[in-house]
């Protein structure tokens, strides 16, 4: 074996050490289902901490059920490593919906998950025929989804907020037409179960 075969040999050895490491996690996205909430609970502590339940957008989903048909989870394998999703809210007389939160498991950030759980969620949620979406969160981030300040300047949400972070999409023409004041809750009203984590936050 020469000289240039060795260091050719070894080249193609950290390639392909390279491409194991940086190989894509494999994911699919599916509808939540309600055996799927102690996980999807147990990774948004782990994302935000108890400090998520002191949010301002907690507001509008305590003692709320999600839009139905806007809730989902990632899944590797049985794992589930992402989660998204959605809430009933009205500005004004415009119903609209509330984006989040969105979570990835630290084991898999940096694979395309939270993308794709946004996509996912938005081609549905204009499917089934809303119009309308807000969240809090980073505008650099969500702007490559359509997301920006100017379709929710003329309201405002029940608690502080740094404006830079509030945004909107339209998901049809004429989405937030006549969406003014105060965001509020209009979903579901659920009973708090003894182990809602809002009581343990409490």
């Amino acid at each position: 074996m020469d000289h240039q075969t060795l260091p050719a040999l070894a080249a193609i050895a950290s390639a392909a050490t390279l491409v194991r490491f940086v190989r894509p996690q494999a994911f699919r996205i599916r509808d939540e289902r309600p055996r799927d909430a102690d996980a999807r609970e147990a990774l948004l502590d782990a994302s935000f901490g108890p400090s998520r339940f002191a949010k301002t957008c907690e507001r509008l989903r305590e003692h709320r059920a999600a839009a139905e048909g806007l809730s989902f989870v990632a899944v590797d394998g049985a794992r589930i490593v992402g989660t998204l999703r959605f809430w009933h809210v009205e500005c004004g007389r415009t119903p609209a919906l509330m984006l989040g939160p969105l979570a990835v498991a630290g084991s898999h950030r940096s694979a395309g998950i939270g993308g794709a759980l946004i996509r996912h969620g938005l081609a549905r949620a204009a499917r089934l025929g809303h119009g309308a979406v807000m969240l809090v969160g980073d505008a650099p981030y969500y702007a490559r989804f359509g997301f920006a300040p100017a379709p929710v300047e003329k309201l405002t949400l029940p608690g502080p907020v740094d404006r830079a972070r509030f945004l909107g999409l339209a998901l049809r023409s004429g989405g937030f037409a006549g969406a003014e004041g105060r965001v509020v809750a209009s979903g579901l009203i659920v009973e708090r179960r003894a182990e809602d984590p809002l009581r343990r936050a409490a």
